[in-house]
C-alpha cells in the first residue's frame, strides 16, 4: 500500500491499485489463467504442494482473520476515508497477488471459492523476476508471469515449462517485497525483513529461507533427481506452535535465598531472544500480544499476582497491561459510529509486562488497523539476540506461610487481542492464549 509498483507482463503498470495498461487487451489482463493453478503445480511437486497447503501461505486471502479485518474492517473504511483508499486494493498485493494484477479488487468472498483463494501460490513466487526501488516494501516485486519458472538452481529442465536460475528467489529482499510494508501515513506498520536486515544474523548471512525453509534430502520433482538441500515450502511463523515455543529463553533469579513475613523482596526475570533473526512479535504487531505474567505461590498453594516495576520510560504505560478502552476507530470503520466506546485493550491480569509497539489512530486512540495507524509508541519487543530484564519487587505479606515460596514466571502470546476477536466474531483459535516458555525459582518462607 502508498506506493506505484511496476509488474511486468507485457507492461503494466499499476499504480495503487489503477491499471494503466500498456500493449495487453484487457480480455488477457483480466484472466487468471495467466497463472497455472496450485493444482497443476502438484501433479509433478507433489510434496512441494503438499507443505505449501498446510501453510499459511495458501491462506493468506482465506484465513478468517484476514477475511474479516478486510472486508468488515478495511473495505469500509477505504471507500469512505479518502486517506486509505488505496488500502481497498492494495491489501491483495500480497495477500492474493493474482486478483490484484488482473485487477479483481475487492475479489469475491473466500465462501465465493474463486481463484483469488489461491492466495500466495507457486505461480506468483515462482514468476517474480525482482523488485523495483532501493527497499523491498508494499508489494513492489515484478510479476512476469508466463511459461518462465524462477528458482534456487542452475541446470534444472522440466518436461513443462522453462525454467531459469534466479539469484533473486533466494534474497530477503525477495521476503521483504510483502513482509514491510509502509502505510498511508507514512509509517512502517510491518518490518520483519528490516528487522532481520538491521540485526546480527544478516551480518552472519542467515537468510530468511535458512529459517522459514528449512533444508533437507529430499525431491523438488516427483520424477526429479534427490537433493541433498531441497527447501522446504513450510514458510512456519507464528501460528506455527513448534516456531514460537521456546523462542524467548526465561530465568528467574530472587536476591536473596531466605526471606521473613514482610520482607521487602526483589525478583528478576531475565528474557533472551535465542531464536528468531527479527523481533518477537513481528509482522502484524497492532494485533500480536506477548505478555510476562509472575506469580507467588506460597506453601498453601495461594497466588499472588506481582506487577512488574515500572522502568521510567516513554509511552511505558502502553507496555503494562490494562483494560482501559481503546480500538475506538472500530466503530468509525464498520459502523460509523462516532460514539463507539471501545473494547478492553489488552483483556488480561492488569501489572503484567507486554512486549509491543503501540498503534495509534489519527485521533491518538489505540488501533489494531495497520492501515489507520498515524503514529506509533515505543518499540519494546524483543529484538534477535536482546535480552531483557524486569524486576518485580514485593512486600512480602506478614501472613505468609513458612516453607518453599515459589516464583513462576510465565511468557505467554496471542495472534489477536481477545476482546477484539471476541467482538468481531473471530473464531478462538486467533486469541486463545499461548504458552511461549515458563520458569520457576524457589525461595525459602522462615518464620
Amino acid at each position: 500500500m502508498g506506493r506505484s509498483v511496476r509488474i511486468a507482463a507485457g507492461a503494466v503498470i499499476i499504480l495503487f491499485g489503477v491499471f494503466l495498461a500498456v500493449g495487453i487487451a484487457p480480455a488477457q489482463k483480466k484472466s487468471y489463467d495467466l497463472f497455472e493453478t496450485p493444482q497443476r503445480c502438484a501433479q509433478c511437486h507433489g510434496e512441494i504442494h503438499t507443505e505449501w497447503k498446510s501453510a499459511m501461505m495458501s491462506q493468506a486471502y482465506t484465513h478468517h482473520w484476514d477475511e474479516i479485518e478486510y472486508f468488515r474492517l478495511a473495505v469500509p473504511q477505504a471507500e469512505k476515508d479518502p486517506k486509505v483508499a488505496e488500502v481497498k486494493a492494495g491489501c491483495n498485493g500480497c495477500h492474493t497477488p493474482a486478483a490484484f494484477f488482473i485487477g479483481d479488487t475487492p475479489p469475491p468472498l473466500p465462501s465465493a471459492k474463486s481463484r483469488a483463494n489461491d492466495s500466495v501460490f507457486c505461480d506468483i513466487c515462482h514468476t517474480i523476476t525482482g523488485f523495483q526501488g532501493d527497499t523491498p516494501f508494499n508489494f513492489n516485486y515484478v510479476l512476469s508471469p508466463g511459461k518462465v519458472k524462477y528458482g534456487p538452481r542452475e541446470g534444472v529442465v522440466s518436461p513443462f515449462h522453462e525454467t531459469k536460475y534466479s539469484d533473486f528467489v533466494k534474497s530477503p529482499e525477495f521476503c521483504g517485497t510483502c513482509h514491510n510494508e509502509k502505510n498511508p501515513y507514512g509509517n512502517w506498520v510491518k518490518s520483519t525483513h528490516l528487522e532481520w536486515k538491521e540485526g546480527p544474523y544478516n551480518k552472519q548471512g542467515v537468510r530468511c529461507q535458512d529459517c522459514h525453509m528449512w533444508r533437507h534430502p529430499g525431491k523438488s520433482a516427483d520424477m526429479g533427481h534427490p537433493l541433498a538441500d531441497m527447501a522446504h515450502h513450510n514458510f512456519p511463523g507464528g501460528h506455527v506452535p513448534s516456531k514460537y515455543r521456546g523462542v524467548i529463553e526465561l530465568k528467574v533469579y530472587a536476591d536473596a535465598e531466605e526471606y521473613e513475613p514482610g520482607d521487602k523482596a526483589v525478583f528478576r526475570v531475565h528474557l533472551y531472544n535465542a531464536k528468531t533473526g527479527h523481533k518477537f512479535p513481528t509482522g502484524s504487531v497492532e494485533d500480536r500480544q506477548l505478555w510476562l505474567e509472575v506469580h507467588a505461590v506460597d506453601a498453601k498453594g495461594n497466588r499472588y499476582l506481582l506487577p512488574v516495576d515500572k522502568k521510567g520510560f516513554p509511552g511505558e504505560e502502553y507496555t503494562i497491561s490494562s483494560n482501559a478502552p481503546a480500538y475506538q476507530d472500530i466503530g468509525d470503520m464498520m459502523m460509523n459510529v462516532p460514539g463507539f466506546a471501545g473494547l478492553s485493550r489488552d483483556a488480561l491480569e492488569e501489572g503484567h509486562r507486554v512486549f509491543r509497539m503501540a498503534y495509534f489512530d489519527p485521533k491518538g486512540r489505540m488501533t489494531i488497523g495497520q492501515w489507520n495507524t498515524a503514529s506509533q509508541g515505543t518499540d519494546y519487543r524483543i529484538g534477535p539476540r536482546e535480552t531483557k530484564i524486569e524486576t518485580y519487587t514485593w512486600n512480602l505479606p506478614d501472613t505468609l506461610p513458612g516453607g518453599p515460596l515459589r516464583i513462576e514466571a510465565r511468557l505467554n502470546y496471542r495472534l489477536l487481542v481477545k476482546s477484539v476477536a471476541d467482538y468481531l466474531k473471530v473464531p478462538a483459535d486467533e486469541s486463545q492464549t499461548r504458552e511461549i516458555n515458563v520458569e520457576t525459582a524457589e525461595v525459602a518462607i522462615v518464620d
